[in-house]
C-alpha cells in the first residue's frame, strides 16, 4: 500500500531560488552555464559541495586579470563571493540581444505606424464625437467640462525614443521602453499652459493615436496609464500581437515642442489654475489666485525628457559603471517598493542621482558598480533633501526659481540640470525619510560581516506588510473630498487637477507625524499605484484606487502608553496641545505636583494598550479630517485572537506570563533560604518555555472546585471523577535546582538518581512545615502547589551527565562514551535552564519576542507540525528575527513577526545554510565563519535544519530528532502558502477577512482520521475554532490561595497519554499527527516502506499478517490496527474515518 501524491512521502527537492528566472538566454549564453552546470559542485540532493581540481588546475599562476580582480575583491568586497553575485546579478537583470531586437523590431513597427496617423477636422476642444464610432476613450478626468481651444489630429513631428532603454539602464523583469511623440505646434496653442488645456490636448491625442493603431495587425492590446500615478501625464501603453505579446511593453508619451512654452512661466509661485474655471463660479471680487507648483511641474516635466536624456548620456559615455550602477540601484529601490507609484524614487531619479554624484566629483569616474551604490546609499543616508535641496544646474539663467523658492513650494528638492524644474515635486518627506532609512539600515548590514550583504541588500523583498511593524489602512478615499472642504485645500485640490486623495494627503501625514510624535521612529505611506485602463474604457476616478496604507515603526519605550503628557496649563504652547487633541485633552495633575494638558487612552493591557497608535490615528482623522473611524482598519489585528488567553480571552497572555514569571521568583527566594537541606542549592533556574514568555497560552492561576473531584485520602491528593468531563489541565511548570558538589555524591548513575529522590522528599517537607506549600514528591521530581501554579522542581547534580558517560571494562579501565540518556539528562539540566534565561533576557530587550513566539508554536501546531519542530527550535528560530533582522529592523508587533516567521521558513536554504542565532551577541564574524566551514565540510551529518548557537556550535541540539527531509519540505511548501495567503488578506480588504484559515490544516492528505471526544480533551478552550459551549473541568481561572489546599490532579492530559501509545505501538508503521491545543483529530500518515511485503520472521510480527505464495511475507495489518486505534482509546476516541480514496495497493 502506498500514497497517492502525498506531499509528506515524495522525496521533493529541498532548493529554494533567489529570484525567478523570467527571462529566455541566448543560445550561446545558455551552452556556456549548461558547461558551467556540468562541473557545478553539487549532488543530486541538492547539497552544494566544493569542487575537486587536478593538482595543474589548482597550482596554475593567476593572469593578469585575475590578480586585478582578487586585488579588487580584496580592497572592496567582504569577500569574493559578493563581487560575483553582483556581476551574476546585473547579467540576469540586462536585456538579451534577442530581447534587444525584438524591441527594436517593434519600435520601428509602431514608429511606422504613428508616422502615418490620419489628419482630421479641427473642432472645439470639448467636442468628442470624432472618437464615438471607435469607442476610444479619453485617457483624463474632464471635469470641469468647459474648456476653450480647438483640437485637430495630424502626424508627429518625431517619434524617439527616451528613458531608460537608449540609455542602456533598462533592466528586468518589468521591461517598459518610452517612446516620445511629439505633438505639432499646430495643434497647441501659446496660451494652452493654463487651465488643463494642454494637458487635454495631450490625453486627447493619445486617444487619437489609440484609434488609430487599434486598427493594426502588429498591436497586441493598447491599455492607457499614469506615468508615477500623475493623472497630468497620461500614457498609451502597446504591447505587440502574438507569441511576443509578454516580451515588450511600450509606453507612449506624447510631450509638445521643445520651445512650445518659456520655463519662466511655470515658476512654483506662479498660477496656471484658476479659480473660477475651476469652480465654476464667477467671483465679482479679485482675489489672489494661490500657486500651482504641483500642475506647473507636471507641464513643465513635458518639455525636457530628450535634453534629460543627452545629459545622462555624457555621463554614461564618460563613466564605464555608470549603467551597471543605476541597474543596482532600481534592484535596491525595487525590492523596497519605492520605484512605482505617485512620488516615487523611480529609475530616472536614481539616472539623475548618480550623474549628480558623478557632477560634484563625490564619486570617481573609475570607479566600479559596487562603489557607486555604496556612495549613493551614503549620500542619501546623510543628505536631507527636505531640508538642504540640491540641483544639478552649474549655470541656471537668470530666470530660474532659487533652492529657497523651490523648498516653500516642496517637500523634497532636487533640482534638474535646466535649474527649472524639481524632479522630486510629487514626493511627500515620508517618502523621503523612509528612503533615509532604508539606506541607512543597507549600510549598516553591509558593513556587518556576519550578515550576507548580497542577499539582504538586492535579493530580498521588503514589502510594507512585512517591513512596518504596524500598518493601517485608509479606505473609502472618497471622504478625502470632505476633507479638503474641512481643511479649506481648495488651492491644493487645484494644484492636483482635482485628485483629492493627493491633495490632502501631506497634511494627514504632517497630521499624523505631530500626534504620533516619539512614539514612532519612523511614519510612512503607501505610493498610489500607476492606474492602468483599456482604451475602450474611462479612467478611474481617485475614489477608485487601493485603500492608501499608513506605516509605522514603533518605538516601543513610548508607542504603547496610554499617556500622553502635554505642557503645563498657563503655557503658550497649551492652546496648540489642546487645539490638537479637542475635547480629549483635559488637565490632570501629577506625583511631581505639575498640573498639565493630557491625554489618557482607555488600556490595562498590552493587548489593549497595542490599539493606543488606532486611537490615535482615528480621533485626530475624525477631529481634524472629517474621516470617520469605520474607514480606518489596523492591518493584522486579528491574529492576537489566536493567542488569547485570561478570563473572558481580554488579553494576549502577556500579562499571564509575568504572573507566572513572579511567582517563581518568589518560590526560588523561598527554596533559597530553606533550611535543613543537607546540601545548600547552588542555583534555581527555570526550564519552561512560561518563564522566557513562550508558552502559546501561558499557565494561569486557577481555583479548584472540590466537588468535581474525588479524594484520595493517603496524601490528599485529588482525583478525576468516572463521570466527569476530562478535568482542567494544569501545566507544571519546570525548575531546575542544581545542588552543591560535595564527596558524598556517589559515582553510580542509579545512586544519584536515589539521592535526588530523597532530596525531593526532603525539599516538599521543609516546603509545607516554613511556607504551608502543598506538595508531592516523586523519584524523578517534586511538584509544588502554589497561587494556583503548579511548579515541577527537578534536583540536578552537575557531575551526572558525566557519571552516565562513564562505564568501566571488564578488564578494569575506565572509558566515557555518549548515549542518549546523558545527552537528555544534560539537555534538561543545563541547555534548557540556559536557554530560558537568555531568552528571557531577550524578551526584556524586545517585548514583542513572546507574542511572536506564541503565534509561530500556534501556527505550526495547528499545521501539525509541532511533533516535527521542538519549541525550542522555534524559539530559535522566531529569536534569529530579533537577534539578525537584515534587512529590516527588529519586529515590535506579533503581526509582523509572524509574517517574517513564515517568511524565514519559505525562504532559507535549508540545505546549504546553517541558522546561526547569535544569542547574546557572543559570536564574532570569525566563529560566523568558522561555523558555516564546518557545516559545509560535514553536511551530510547533521539534521537537516542546522541551528547553531553560541553554547551549541556544532549539534544543532534542538533539531536533532526532526524534522526530516519530507517534513521540513512540507513544512516550507505550508509556510509559504500561508505567507501568500495572509499577505493577501491583510493588504486587500476585499478578501474575505479570515486569518484562521491559515491556521487550519488540509486533513484530506492524511490516511486515517482519529476523531476524539471533546469532553476528553481538556485544552478544547484553545482550539483554532473554539466551540462557545465551555465544559465544567473542576476549575475556574481567578486568583486563588498562595499555599495550601489539597493537590490537584496535574498534567492529565487523555489525548498526549493516548498519543504516546499510538506512537510506541505503531511507530514502524505510521506517523501521528496532532495539534496539542484543542485539536480534536489525530491524523495518521501510513510509512510506504512499511508495506513492501518482508520476509516472515517471528520477531517482526508487531501488527502485521502473513501472506504465503511463493514465499511467506508479512505486510501491515491495516484492519487490525485501525481496531486497535478504537481499543486503545475507548471512551476517548469517537470514530475512525479511513481516508481510502488516498490509498493504492
Amino acid at each position: 500500500m502506498k500514497r497517492k501524491g502525498s506531499p509528506l512521502t515524495e522525496e521533493n527537492r529541498m532548493e529554494t531560488s533567489d529570484s525567478s528566472r523570467c527571462e529566455e538566454q541566448e543560445s550561446a549564453e545558455k551552452s556556456k552555464r549548461s558547461k558551467q552546470k556540468d562541473q557545478t559542485p553539487a549532488t543530486g540532493d541538492g547539497v552544494v559541495r566544493p569542487l575537486k581540481l587536478s593538482k595543474g588546475e589548482l597550482y596554475k599562476a593567476p593572469t593578469v586579470e585575475e590578480l586585478s580582480q582578487l586585488k579588487e575583491a580584496e580592497s572592496l568586497f567582504h569577500c569574493s563571493l559578493l563581487k560575483m553575485q553582483m556581476d551574476e546579478l546585473l547579467k540576469e537583470v540586462a536585456l538579451s540581444e534577442r530581447r534587444k531586437k525584438l524591441v527594436d523590431s517593434f519600435v520601428q513597427k509602431i514608429t511606422a505606424l504613428l508616422q502615418s496617423v490620419p489628419d482630421s477636422p479641427v473642432v472645439e476642444l470639448t467636442d468628442l464625437s470624432w472618437l464615438e464610432h471607435s469607442g476610444i476613450a479619453v485617457p483624463f478626468i474632464l471635469l470641469p467640462e468647459a474648456t476653450k481651444g480647438k483640437f485637430h489630429m495630424e502626424p508627429p513631428v518625431s517619434v524617439d525614443l527616451i528613458g531608460s532603454y537608449p540609455l542602456g539602464t533598462c533592466i528586468k523583469p518589468r521591461v517598459s521602453v518610452d517612446l516620445a511623440v511629439t505633438i505639432p505646434p499646430s495643434i497647441l496653442h501659446p496660451m494652452d499652459g493654463i487651465n488643463q488645456r494642454y494637458s487635454r490636448k495631450k490625453a486627447l491625442y493619445l486617444a487619437g493615436l489609440a484609434q488609430h493603431l487599434s486598427s493594426s495587425s502588429s498591436v497586441g492590446t493598447l491599455r492607457y496609464s499614469c506615468l508615477h500615478g500623475n493623472r497630468l501625464h497620461p500614457l498609451l501603453i502597446v504591447t505587440p500581437s502574438g507569441k511576443e505579446s509578454s516580451s515588450t511593453t511600450l509606453r507612449i508619451h506624447a510631450l509638445p515642442p521643445p520651445d512650445y512654452l518659456q520655463p519662466s512661466r511655470f515658476k512654483p509661485q506662479r498660477n496656471n489654475v484658476r479659480t473660477a474655471w475651476f469652480t465654476g463660479q464667477d467671483s465679482q471680487q479679485e482675489v489672489s489666485e494661490p500657486p500651482t507648483p504641483h500642475y506647473n511641474s507636471a507641464v513643465l516635466a513635458d518639455l525636457l525628457p530628450c535634453s534629460h536624456l543627452h545629459f545622462l548620456s555624457a555621463h554614461s559615455v564618460q563613466c564605464p559603471a555608470y549603467g551597471d550602477a543605476v541597474a543596482l540601484l532600481k534592484v535596491w529601490l525595487r525590492q523596497r517598493e519605492l520605484d512605482q507609484g505617485a512620488g516615487c524614487f523611480g529609475g530616472f531619479l536614481a539616472a539623475m542621482l548618480l550623474a549628480y554624484l558623478l557632477s560634484t566629483h563625490k564619486v570617481g569616474k573609475t570607479m566600479n558598480a559596487y562603489q557607486f551604490l555604496r556612495n549613493a546609499l551614503h549620500f542619501l543616508a546623510t543628505t536631507d533633501l527636505t531640508e538642504s535641496g540640491i540641483t544639478l544646474a552649474n549655470n541656471p539663467d537668470s530666470k530660474a526659481p532659487s533652492l529657497p523658492e523651490f523648498h516653500s513650494a516642496f517637500q523634497v528638492v532636487f533640482v534638474d540640470p535646466s535649474g527649472h524644474l524639481n524632479m522630486c515635486a510629487d514626493m511627500t518627506a515620508c517618502t523621503y525619510k523612509q528612503i533615509q532609512y532604508e539606506a541607512s539600515l543597507s549600510l549598516k548590514f553591509w558593513d556587518d560581516p556576519t550578515v550576507e550583504g548580497f542577499q539582504t541588500l538586492l535579493m530580498t523583498p521588503k514589502p510594507m506588510i512585512r517591513a512596518y511593524d504596524n500598518v493601517y489602512q485608509l479606505s473609502g478615499l472618497v471622504k478625502m473630498q470632505a476633507s479638503c472642504k474641512k481643511l479649506s485645500l481648495l488651492g491644493n485640490l487645484m494644484d492636483h487637477s482635482g485628485n483629492y486623495v493627493l491633495a490632502v494627503l501631506p497634511f494627514i501625514l504632517s497630521l499624523l507625524q505631530k500626534g504620533l510624535g516619539d512614539r514612532v521612529h519612523l511614519l510612512t505611506h503607501s505610493l498610489p499605484p500607476d492606474p492602468e485602463w483599456p482604451v475602450r474604457s474611462r479612467p478611474p476616478k481617485h475614489k477608485d484606487q487601493p485603500p492608501l496604507a499608513i506605516g509605522l515603526l514603533l518605538n516601543l519605550e513610548r508607542a504603547l502608553s496610554v499617556l500622553e503628557r502635554g505642557p503645563p496649563a498657563d503655557s503658550p504652547e497649551a492652546a496648540d496641545f489642546r487645539q490638537l487633541w479637542g475635547s480629549r485633552s483635559e488637565l490632570r495633575r501629577f506625583q511631581d505636583g505639575a498640573i498639565t494638558e493630557a491625554v489618557l487612552w482607555p488600556g490595562s493591557s498590552v493587548c489593549q494598550r497595542r490599539r493606543v497608535p488606532l486611537e490615535v490615528i482615528t480621533h485626530l482623522l475624525e477631529l481634524h479630517a472629517g474621516i470617520p473611524k469605520s474607514c480606518v482598519r489596523f492591518v493584522g489585528e486579528q491574529v492576537a485572537d489566536l493567542i488569547r488567553v485570561g478570563k473572558d480571552a481580554s488579553g494576549t497572555g502577556e500579562e499571564e506570563s509575568l504572573k507566572v514569571v513572579q511567582s517563581f521568583d518568589d518560590l526560588s527566594r523561598k527554596l533559597w533560604q530553606l533550611e535543613g537541606l543537607p546540601l545548600s542549592i547552588t542555583s534555581v533556574q527555570g526550564a519552561h518555555p512560561a518563564l522566557r514568555y513562550t508558552q502559546v497560552f501561558p499557565p494561569v492561576p486557577v481555583k479548584l472546585i472540590y466537588s468535581f473531584f474525588n479524594r484520595e485520602k493517603s496524601c490528599r491528593a485529588l482525583v478525576p471523577k468516572e463521570n466527569k468531563p476530562c478535568p482542567y489541565y494544569i501545566t507544571p511548570i519546570k525548575v531546575i535546582c542544581h545542588m552543591e558538589g560535595s564527596g558524598k555524591w556517589p559515582n553510580d548513575s542509579l545512586a544519584i538518581r536515589h539521592i535526588k529522590a530523597a532530596f525531593h522528599v526532603r525539599l516538599g517537607e521543609l516546603l509545607k512545615a516554613q511556607h504551608n506549600y502543598t506538595s508531592r514528591p516523586s523519584p524523578a521530581h517534586l511538584d509544588v502547589w502554589k497561587d494556583g501554579l503548579v511548579f515541577r522542581i527537578e534536583v540536578a547534580y552537575h557531575r551526572e551527565p558525566q557519571v552516565l558517560r562513564e562505564s568501566v571494562t571488564p578488564e578494569g579501565m575506565l572509558i566515557r562514551r555518549d548515549n542518549p540518556e546523558a545527552q537528555r539528562v544534560e539537555l534538561e539540566t543545563q541547555h534548557k535552564p540556559f536557554l530560558t534565561s537568555t531568552l528571557h533576557g531577550l524578551q526584556q530587550q524586545h517585548p514583542g519576542f513572546g507574542a511572536v513566539c506564541r503565534l509561530a508554536k500556534r501556527w505550526l501546531a495547528a499545521q501539525l507540525f509541532g511533533g516535527d519542530v521542538g519549541e525550542e527550535a522555534t524559539e530559535l528560530l522566531v529569536a534569529s528575527l530579533f537577534l539578525q533582522p537584515a534587512p529590516f529592523s527588529p519586529p515590535s508587533s506579533p503581526q509582523v513577526g509572524l509574517l517574517r516567521f513564515l517568511y524565514l521558513l519559505a525562504t532559507f536554504d535549508w540545505k546549504n545554510s546553517p541558522l546561526v542565532v547569535n544569542l547574546n551577541s557572543k559570536l564574532t564574524a570569525a566563529e560566523h565563519t568558522e561555523i558555516k566551514n564546518r557545516f559545509m565540510s560535514s553536511r551530510e551529518s547533521l539534521p537537516v535544519m542546522f541551528i547553531a548557537t553560541p553554547n551549541d556550535e556544532t549539534a544543532s541540539v534542538w533539531t536533532k530528532e526532526g524534522p526530516s527531509v519530507q517534513m521540513l519540505q512540507r513544512i516550507v511548501t505550508v509556510a509559504a502558502k500561508s505567507l501568500h495567503v495572509l499577505e493577501t488578506q491583510f493588504m486587500d480588504p476585499s478578501q474575505k477577512q479570515d486569518i484562521r484559515v491559515v491556521f487550519r490544516p488540509p486533513l484530506d492528505i492524511y490516511d486515517v482520521l482519529i476523531h476524539l471526544r471533546p469532553k476528553q480533551v481538556p485544552l478544547m478552550g484553545q482550539s483554532v475554532d473554539p466551540k462557545f459551549t465551555k465544559l465544567p473541568r473542576g476549575a475556574r481561572e481567578e486568583e486563588a490561595v498562595s499555599s495550601g489546599g489539597a493537590f490537584p490532579v496535574v498534567d492529565f492530559d487523555p489525548v498526549k497519554l493516548y498519543l504516546s501509545e499510538l506512537k510506541d505501538a505503531f511507530g514502524d508503521v505510521a506517523l501521528f499527527f496532532y495539534d496539542p491545543h484543542g485539536g480534536t483529530v489525530i491524523a495518521v500518515l501510513w510509512k510506504p516502506k512499511t508495506f513492501h511485503p518482508q520476509p516472515f520472521k517471528t520477531s517482526l510480527m508487531n501488527a502485521r499478517q502473513v501472506n504465503v505464495t511463493d514465499a511467506a511475507t508479512t505486510v501491515p495489518n491495516v484492519e487490525a490496527i485501525v481496531r486497535d486505534f478504537h481499543v486503545m482509546g475507548e471512551g476517548l476516541v469517537n470514530k475512525v474515518e479511513l481516508k481510502t480514496e488516498t490509498w493504492a495497493v
